[in-house]
């Protein structure tokens, strides 16, 4: 069987550092870090104080009030960015929508929607009072239900649920459905709003969370060698594919080729990267197998690059496994860098920084470094604090989720 090539026509992105595609770009080439004190509850008697935030966003500029009381942030920030890939992408109209599809990705969903419900009937006198949008606020596919019912999209519509692989996994999962010609259009992406009391208290009691509260700009510091933890984000991003010829014969513009992508598993621990980065290796060396790609094709890596003591070395590790000498000509970034973790939506903000990096041909820094780890080689280019100019031909990004998921995809250069 012939399998369609896949191209990407549409961009949206809603972060921490830039509410829509061109200001997020401008934020990573900048080197802008997004961290800042938590506003969206007191967190004083909190380990960890500060957060990425989504900024100067009111839902309201956006969608009707009395529809956005019945959903969750995460949904809120969904329906955002998918609006501006597909306007971008030019999809709304003039499709067959039972050939469009919604594969979305999120690791926790409606956590804000579950701990206000709780916290509510846990205060009451245990006579359920519960809202009737409770449920569908608080499941982890509504967000893609509600792009499809916006949108009228009829095609496949699901959501993938691997922790911070969820939206690396979506891109992989609408890559396949349309290269194997289950639909010809696939709104994909991933959105996570968990800067709550639950989800930092949560990460704090595992100690993964960076604890910088006296210099929390710089808290997130991938690669250097006082990184002390993660540094929990929240936003969204959405990315339009498209079978290749179905986006030339309407003249759609293109960005890049989603050229493959992979799948492994740690089989190792719930939360701990195997120590020599035996399923991150994997997991990439599949992916350049199913894009019939050599390592030396790979300019840039878009590492997951979180900023913990284990999980920043064994993907180093891994690196060098499957890019030997090669690994000394790549640029390698964590973006995470500036802003933060976005959990579930992680994998498709970074694929966005992949894809304009190869628009842009520069590759976004890895901000905060200060001090050098000699658990990292020191010929490697981690492209730190300044962005650099250089011929990106394919960029290969890596997400890696607790359980062991891990999920890498490649854009390249279109011919």
């Amino acid at each position: 069987m012939q399998l369609r090539r896949v191209v990407v026509t549409g961009l949206g992105a809603l972060t921490p550092i830039g509410n829509n595609v061109s200001e997020y770009w401008n934020g990573l080439t900048n080197g802008v870090s997004g961290a800042n004190l938590i506003t969206k509850f007191d967190a004083s008697k909190f380990r960890t104080q500060f957060a990425c935030e989504v900024k100067d966003f009111d839902v309201q500029d956006y969608i009707d009030r009395k529809e956005a009381r019945k959903m969750d942030p995460y949904t809120h920030y969904a329906l955002v960015v998918a609006e501006e890939a597909v306007k971008d992408a030019g999809i709304a109209e003039g499709v067959d929508q039972n050939r469009v599809g919604v594969i979305w990705g999120s690791g926790i969903g409606g956590l804000r929607s579950f701990l206000d419900e709780a916290i509510n009937f846990a205060q009451g006198d245990g006579t359920p009072r519960f809202n009737p949008f409770f449920i569908p606020k608080m499941i982890s596919d509504i967000a893609g239900g509600y792009i499809s019912i916006k949108y009228g999209f009829r095609g496949p519509n699901f959501t993938t649920v691997s922790a911070c692989a969820s939206s690396n996994n979506a891109i992989v999962d609408a890559f396949n459905y349309i290269r194997l010609g289950m639909a010809d259009v696939i709104v994909s992406g991933g959105s996570e709003a968990c800067v709550n009391e639950a989800a930092m208290g949560g990460f704090n009691a595992m100690k993964a969370l960076s604890e910088r509260n006296d210099d929390f700009k710089t808290a997130s510091r991938p690669f250097d060698l006082d990184r002390d933890g993660f540094v929990l984000g929240e936003g969204a991003a959405c990315l339009v594919l498209e079978e290749y010829e179905h986006a030339k014969a309407r003249g759609a513009k293109i960005y890049a080729e989603l050229a493959g992508g992979g799948l492994s598993a740690d089989a190792y621990h719930i939360t701990a990267p195997h120590p020599d980065g035996l399923g991150a290796t994997m997991v990439m060396q599949n992916a350049l197998k199913d894009a019939g790609m050599e390592a030396s094709d790979i300019d840039y890596v878009n590492v997951h690059g979180t900023s913990t003591p284990l999980g920043d070395i064994s993907e180093s590790k891994a690196i060098q496994n499957v890019f030997g000498e090669q690994a000394y000509k790549l640029n390698i970034s964590s973006t995470k860098s500036m802003t933060g973790h976005l959990l579930g939506a992680a994998g498709a903000v970074e694929a966005l920084a992949g894809i304009l990096a190869i628009q842009n041909q520069v590759i976004p820094p890895t901000i905060n470094h200060f001090t050098d780890d000699p658990e990292f080689d020191p010929k490697l280019n981690f492209t730190f604090n300044k962005a650099q100019h250089r011929e990106v031909r394919a960029v290969l990004s890596n997400t890696f989720g607790f359980g062991g998921h891990n999920v890498s995809v490649i854009f390249r250069k279109i011919d």
